[in-house]
């Protein structure tokens, strides 16, 4: 009796206490990793994504979390420094044992870090733009961004279509700016332009006035300017250029803007998202980061944040939260609708983003005003 007494309370025991570690497991936190630049000339586009990213994150929870446990992404900054990046990837990928890696904010970056993610099929959704050749054969690592290419074909649809300009001057920092570069140079001929000026500036320049100079001395019909700073807008405006301005999309953040002073004004933006005047599916993004951010008006780099981290969720609901990385790959690996646009992420260029997807607007008085031109 004492025997069959003591199985009694064993199996009780079991009834009540393993449901109740099953569920305490359930809670356990699912660890992604963040790398950003929050601090150094990335920091205009590492702080938006961060935010982004984090409000995604908190609405995420609050709605349940994936299978009942919460997100919980680590943070690390790599101070705009490629070197950086690949070490606080790797402490983030083997110490902190993340499922995910978003990031980095720089292209040279991103190209750093996924050699780390690759060879080990970790999915990595980067806030740069595919570009350098090595990345076609980084298959779990993917772009929120548009391509290289596309920047490119938006920009020099605009420029031809938009302001009827041929001779053109590209003014360009060395590294994202260098990359879009790349992908222009192939397109002129197609596009009918003649590239009259190429000036090309370091990152983190806090002066390119040399370079204003010898653009303006080329007498373009337009400038485009491809950077991550307010650098070039500055000393466009010192040299008293007056052709129209046209911006990729890596300079298009409020905290570039803002920084650009009296500059901010008429420049033309090839980029997705203009708060003050949302398409239909970026509204409900637009009021939600407004309440949760006061008085900071949210821009691309904060939709691209925000759509790594819901491309994250659904991988993540899809193949499992303790899936294998490959499985956590391939799940993220379909169409999505974002913030941002729609994705096509078995694309071969890792996103799928189309020419007209592009928004184009214009800076007046520091705010951005959405332009009727569509890209075709």
């Amino acid at each position: 009796m004492r025997k069959v007494y003591s199985s009694i309370q064993a199996i009780v025991f079991a009834a009540a206490v393993l449901p109740l570690l099953a569920q305490g497991q359930s809670r356990n936190p699912i660890v992604i990793g963040g790398v950003f630049s929050l601090t150094g000339p990335g920091a205009g586009l590492g702080i938006p994504e961060r935010n982004g990213a984090q409000l995604a994150i908190k609405e995420i929870n609050a709605s349940g979390g994936i299978n009942g446990r919460p997100l919980q992404m680590h943070v690390e900054d790599d101070g705009s420094n490629p070197d950086n990046a690949v070490a606080k990837a790797n402490r983030l990928i083997h110490s902190e044992k993340a499922k995910v890696l978003l990031g980095p904010s720089l292209t040279a970056s991103t190209v750093a870090v996924g050699g780390l993610t690759a060879p080990i099929d970790m999915l990595q959704i980067s806030y740069t733009g595919f570009g350098p050749a090595v990345e076609a054969q980084r298959q779990c690592v993917l772009h929120v961004p548009p391509t290289q290419e596309m920047n490119a074909r938006a920009l020099l649809t605009y420029v031809t279509k938009g302001e009827s300009a041929r001779r053109v001057a590209v003014f360009h920092d060395s590294g994202y700016g260098q990359v879009v570069f790349n992908a222009i140079k192939p397109l002129v001929k197609e596009y009918g332009v003649e590239i009259v000026a190429a000036e090309k500036f370091e990152i983190g320049a806090t002066d390119a006035t040399t370079q204003a100079a010898k653009v303006r001395a080329a007498r373009p019909e337009a400038v485009i300017v491809v950077a991550t700073s307010a650098t070039p807008f500055r000393n466009l405006k010192q040299m008293k250029i007056a052709v129209p301005i046209v911006s990729a999309i890596g300079s298009s953040s409020y905290e570039y803007v803002n920084a650009m002073g009296d500059a901010a004004d008429g420049i033309v933006y090839a980029e997705f998202l203009v708060s003050e005047d949302p398409l239909p599916h970026q509204k409900e993004f637009v009021a939600s980061y407004k309440k949760e951010f006061p008085g900071r008006p949210p821009k691309n780099n904060e939709a691209m944040g925000y759509d790594s981290v819901m491309v994250t969720a659904a991988a993540l609901r899809k193949a499992g939260p303790d899936a294998a990385n490959k499985a956590i790959c391939d799940a993220a690996r379909t169409t999505f609708d974002g913030v941002l646009t729609r994705y096509d992420f078995s694309a071969p260029d890792m996103n799928g983003i189309a020419l007209g997807g592009f928004t184009y607007s214009r800076l007046v008085d520091g705010q951005f005003t959405r332009l009727p031109f569509t890209a075709r």
